[in-house]
C-alpha cells in the first residue's frame, strides 16, 4: 500500500514538474512580411532606419522616408524623421506608410492617429498614418488616440526630444 502511495506521489510530482510549454510572442503590429515592404534606400544598410538602425521591415508600418539631393533616406519613425530634420538637414518629398494598404504615400495625404494603444516605434507616444479618413477613425475607435495631420504628428514627435 505505502509502495502505491509512493508510485502516486513520484507520477504526480513528475507531471507537476513538466516542461512549460513555450510562450509565443504575438507579432508586432508594426511589422510586415519582407515582400510587403517598399524599401528605398541603397547600398548596405538599405533594410536599417539610416538614424537609428532600427529593422525597417519589423518596423515598417511607421517608416518615413525623404529624400535630399539625389539620396534617399528611411526611417523606422516619425521619431528618427524628427531627430534627422533636429541636426539641420533639409529634407524633401517626405513619405509614409498608409497602415492598411502598406503603400508609401505623401505625408500631406495623410491622417495620423497619434496616442493610441497600440505600441508606438522609438517613443512611448504611438503615431500610426492612414491615407483614408475613415479607416484611421476606425483604428481610433478600436485603440484610442487623437487624429491629426503631419505637423501635428510630427510636433508631438518633437516632445520625444525635450530635455
Amino acid at each position: 500500500m505505502i509502495k502505491l502511495y509512493l508510485v502516486m506521489i513520484m507520477t504526480l510530482f513528475l507531471v507537476g514538474c513538466g516542461a512549460e510549454k513555450p510562450k509565443v510572442k504575438s507579432a508586432m503590429f508594426q511589422s510586415v512580411n519582407s515582400q510587403d515592404a517598399t524599401l528605398v534606400q541603397s547600398g548596405e544598410g538599405r533594410g536599417s532606419c539610416c538614424i537609428c538602425g532600427m529593422n525597417l521591415v519589423k518596423y515598417y508600418k511607421t517608416s518615413h522616408t525623404a529624400q535630399k539631393d539625389d539620396k534617399y533616406f528611411q526611417y523606422c519613425s516619425i521619431h528618427c524623421l524628427e531627430e534627422h530634420l533636429g541636426e539641420g538637414i533639409t529634407l524633401k518629398n517626405p513619405k509614409v506608410v498608409d497602415v492598411e494598404s502598406l503603400k508609401l504615400i505623401s505625408v500631406a495625404e495623410v491622417f495620423y492617429v497619434v496616442g493610441s494603444k497600440i505600441r508606438g516605434t522609438m517613443t512611448r507616444v504611438s503615431k500610426y498614418a492612414f491615407k483614408d479618413e475613415e479607416m484611421a477613425k476606425k483604428f481610433q475607435a478600436k485603440y484610442g488616440g487623437e487624429i491629426t495631420d503631419f505637423n501635428g504628428a510630427l510636433k508631438k514627435a518633437k516632445e520625444d526630444f525635450r530635455y
